[in-house]
């Protein structure tokens, strides 16, 4: 019988050397996860049709069936005519209805743009983020996409924003952008796996039809319900039939296979998806097939972003002890597994506009987080072996997929703490820690019991939230707090509207004046009339922001409901509600804000150089920056110097505005209504959209010139002329944890960025768990780490072929370097590189 040792299956302390090393592909010591990683890393980003055409014959035939069964039918046609493939030596099958790394189209959310981009702007000619397609696939293509127009969710939300909302949104100039959710599905949730892998398909559809035997037709909504409860039989049993066509393929492809070994393995996963399909999982094996199964048909209904793995260590772990104790598996069996499974969740691609990949770039699905670690229910330490094979597993794969995030307390075993750290180290962009104490206060904040409350996870990039309960709609939206700042110093006005703005001739057609006059930096007497102007701006768009938003969900709940997703949440069936509807148990709206520190600094620099020191008009500072900094070069070195306060250096002048505009930006979110019944929770990060933001912007006063990147995240301003926080990394910790974290019930984020040097050696080790700890004790929610140099990402500009496989940590997420835009690698680089 095989034993249950703790720290998976190698030391806690094994090193996986320090930063990125060039031209490896053996981490793994599993051949077979060395060759399936290859094979991903060689393998073409293609588009497929199948997913379009087969949804498209549903929507043509069934014009005036409803949102929900045209839904499930349609799932229902996807699922049972979609080729279907199982590749050599993988261990877990199924796939997005597409290959391997090809993307599905979604045409019920948007099309324009892909009409645009098939005629004009060719997917296999861009600068990165190439996707290839057949001529015969883009004749074909064009013709689908034809008939939705009109009929998508972009078309049902562009027909009822107001002006005002319009004007504000990516639509317009800027000031927020919604496009997230506005052209693509909503996602951002963890299904309930535990329930799934205890009871199976078959469960839910007891459940289901039990609700459809006793509906009482004199109910006023019946024929939602009998729709959503039709929709969701539909659905489970489709994804019944789709599981049995991959055990027909695996015992075919068992007949024929000649190696003894493999013919093995393929009756396995034969059996395995014959069990899991209706079934419940009786084994690990079984388990991690369900789950990869569960997840992939959510995101072939709903095009969701960051439909994430919850707390695998605590869901999959029953399994895996049992088969361990019963002598089933091997810990290198397990381990094996873990690996193929983590290799398999970079297979989904999904193709994104030319606009967004111009500076966020990335072509994978997006946001899939696997949380670890942390408490359990009773508030006792909750991690165990499988906390650390899965971190071991991403050590091993080094891949972008899944996005792997530790749980962390007062009371984190050492050994687990060091675990992270030398995967931190390697230098490949995870873990990212997160911590117990602020963020259970969130989830408290929320409405949520304490036992719920430890039982978070997170999606995406940074956001809590609660697997089967939650639906978040979180990354709703990112506010550009920058230009709410330009706005609040010039009367409502832009401040650049010459022909050399980025966005001019849309800017002219809407008008120069975007808010309400409140007042100009040239009149204001005091530093309060700023904040006050400042305060007025921010209300009058996160108005604007909230309606567009609350439209946006509406047009989801009308046009694309997810009868199969609302199977594995809490509530959904006993109320009879889809989770567009409000049939989760907690509902809430998730906008972040942008440049927090882009406004903190411009508030310093006012308030010193103008009102405390009188060196300067506030006529003087608007002309600045009306001049792109051209002219005033005096200024301009003097804003971007250490003689001025800055936010980042433990500097409480600069500091305290941190928090003004930190709390500004809170108290205009949270509280706020949403259709489904839940609350608005707000986010304060930018994952990337700091870059694209700011291409848009133009000069600000904390230093910043036309197109030039907001600040970072939680992190201090860096500009092209210089990095503003200056006294290194406990400093911006101490400026970090000034402000209430677990006010911002949406998530945090901060990067870091060390060289390999700084993290080297055991006392390099230490150096950076002691950081972590201490940080954490500020109770500071969330932070993650590139241990890379500026001088490797240079090179991976100049030589990409050579780095085709660089993760770096842009924000919430890793990615490969040399396949992010110009833009993005600019703004990583220029990050200030810090030391103990």
């Amino acid at each position: 019988m095989n034993q249950v040792k703790p720290c998976g299956t190698e030391r806690y302390d094994q090193s996986y050397g320090v930063g990125y090393r060039v031209g490896h592909d053996d981490f793994s010591p599993y051949g077979r996860v060395n060759r399936l990683r290859k094979q991903f890393l060689d393998r073409e980003f293609n588009i497929d049709i199948q997913r379009a055409r087969l949804i498209t014959q549903v929507y043509k035939n069934n014009p005036d069936m409803s949102a929900k069964l045209k839904t499930a039918y349609a799932l229902e046609n996807i699922l049972e005519h979609v080729a279907i493939d199982l590749y050599d030596e993988e261990l877990i099958v199924g796939e997005v209805a597409a290959p391997a790394k090809a993307a599905p189209i979604y045409p019920e959310f948007s099309v324009k743009w892909i009409i645009d981009e098939l005629k004009h702007h060719p997917f296999d000619q861009r600068a990165h983020d190439k996707f290839y397609i057949t001529d015969e696939d883009r004749d074909e293509l064009l013709e689908i996409l034809e008939f939705w127009r009109g009929k998508t969710v972009e078309d049902l939300v562009n027909a009822r924003l107001t002006e005002d909302e319009k004007k504000g949104s990516e639509l317009g100039k800027k000031v927020y952008m919604t496009n997230l959710y506005h052209f693509a599905g909503v996602g951002h949730f963890v299904l309930d796996y535990p329930q799934l892998l205890e009871q199976g398909y078959d469960g839910y559809l007891a459940q289901v039809r039990q609700k459809l035997e006793t509906l009482d037709s004199g109910d006023a909504d019946f024929e939602e319900k009998r729709d959503f409860y039709q929709a969701m039989e539909i659905e489970l049993k489709a994804a019944c039939a789709y599981i049995r066509r991959y055990a027909q393929l695996a015992a075919s492809r068992a007949e024929r296979e000649q190696n003894p070994g493999r013919k093995q393995e393929l009756l396995q996963i034969a059996e395995n998806c014959n069990q899991i399909a209706g079934g419940p999982a009786r084994t690990m094996w079984q388990a991690v097939q369900l789950w990869h199964f569960a997840t992939t048909i959510t995101q072939i209904e709903s095009n969701g972003h960051s439909i994430s793995y919850g707390r695998m260590d605590q869901w999959l772990y029953p399994y895996y002890k049992k088969d361990m104790e019963q002598g089933v598996i091997t810990k290198e069996f397990a381990q094996e597994l873990l690996e193929t499974a983590y290799v398999k969740t970079g297979n989904p691609s999904k193709l994104k506009d030319k606009m967004t990949v111009e500076v966020r770039s990335g072509r994978g699905w997006g946001g899939e987080s696997l949380t670890i670690g942390g408490v359990n229910e009773d508030g006792n330490d909750a991690s165990n072996d499988l906390t650390f094979m899965l971190l071991e597993a991403s050590a091993h794969t080094r891949m972008m997929n899944p996005w792997v995030c530790v749980r962390m307390h007062e009371n984190t075993p050492y050994e687990l703490k060091v675990k992270a750290v030398e995967c931190i180290r390697a230098g490949y962009g995870h873990p990212k820690l997160f911590n117990d104490v602020p963020t259970i206060e969130v989830m408290l904040k929320k409405g949520m019991t304490l036992k719920e409350a430890r039982n978070y996870e997170v999606v995406g990039c940074v956001e809590p939230d609660l697997p089967g309960y939650e639906y978040g709609f979180h990354d709703s939206a990112y506010m550009n707090i920058a230009k709410v700042m330009e706005l609040a110093l010039n009367g409502g006005a832009c401040i650049d509207c010459s022909d050399q703005c980025p966005r001019y001739a849309k800017c002219a057609a809407i008008g120069r004046t975007l808010g309400p006059d409140t007042g100009s930096l040239a009149d204001f007497q005091n530093i309060g009339q700023v904040l006050e102007s400042f305060d007025k701006q921010m209300k009058f768009w996160t108005d604007q922001m909230c309606q567009g938003i609350n439209v946006i969900d509406e047009a989801h709940r009308e046009r694309k409901p997810l009868p199969y997703a609302s199977a594995f949440f809490n509530d959904c069936i006993d109320k009879g509600k889809d989770l567009s509807e409000g049939g989760a148990r907690y509902n809430f709206t998730g906008p972040q804000a942008s440049g927090i520190a882009t406004c903190a600094d411009t508030l310093s620099v006012i308030s010193q150089l103008v009102f405390d020191e009188g060196r300067y008009t506030g006529q003087e500072l608007l002309q600045a920056i009306r001049d792109n900094w051209d002219g005033h070069d005096v200024l301009y070195a003097l804003v971007n110097s250490s003689k001025v306060h800055h936010y980042g250096n433990d500097d409480d002048y600069a500091d305290n505005f941190f928090k003004e505009v930190f709390n500004c930006y809170c108290r205009n979110i949270e509280g706020r209504k949403n259709p489904r019944g839940g609350t608005f929770c707000p986010g304060v990060y930018t994952v990337n959209a700091n870059v694209g933001l700011g291409l848009d912007l133009g000069a600000s006063l904390d230093g910043r010139k036309s197109r030039e990147p907001l600040s970072d995240n939680m992190g201090p301003v860096h500009t092209s002329a210089a990095s503003h926080d200056i006294y290194g990394p406990t400093a911006i910790s101490n400026s970090v944890t000034k402000v209430d974290h677990s006010r911002a019930t949406n998530g945090t984020l901060l990067n870091w960025k060390f060289p390999p040097e700084c993290v080297a050696g055991k006392t390099g080790r230490e150096n950076l768990i002691s950081f972590i700890d201490t940080y954490f004790a500020k109770k500071a929610m969330h932070c993650q780490f590139n241990i890379m140099s500026t001088e490797m990402m240079r090179a991976a500009m100049k030589k990409p072929e050579d780095y085709k496989d660089m993760l770096v940590r842009v924000a919430g997420y890793s990615a490969y370097f040399v396949e992010l835009g110009k833009p993005l690698q600019m703004d990583l680089i220029n990050r200030t590189e810090l030391s103990f």
